[in-house]
């Protein structure tokens, strides 16, 4: 098998536009118009071309407690150019996060819903 890369990453969440405050005001990315009719609510979010994250607005199949550190739960990590950047936004909003424990650049967020992201520099 070769593989090219992902095409999406799918987040639960409980409310779509409560989650697009952190995806799309905070994180700034820009939602794809081309999401299809679904029995469901959600958003598709682009982050290149071919990868975007697909916001799921369907029941929360997780626990409630989660690690402190997200690096130490199930996360997505995606490859961003300026760290400082997303590090200020975050402050910026009141969302904690934490630096990676593993001396790399990296920070480790969760969005509304109790989803761990990974920013790697």
């Amino acid at each position: 098998m070769i593989f090219l890369g992902f095409d999406h990453v799918s987040m639960i969440v409980s409310d779509t536009e409560h989650a697009l405050v952190f995806y799309r005001d905070i994180l700034e990315l820009k939602v794809a118009e081309n999401r299809p009719a679904l029995a469901f609510a959600g958003a598709w979010l682009v982050i290149t071309e071919q990868q975007q994250i697909h916001l799921l607005e369907v029941p929360n199949p997780d626990p409630l407690q989660r690690p402190e550190h997200g690096g130490r739960d199930r996360h997505a990590a995606f490859r961003v150019i300026d760290l400082e950047m997303i590090r200020i936004r975050l402050e910026k909003n009141d969302i904690a996060y934490t630096m990676s424990t593993s001396g790399r650049k990296a920070l480790f967020c969760r969005d509304f819903d109790g989803n761990t992201l990974e920013f790697i520099e």
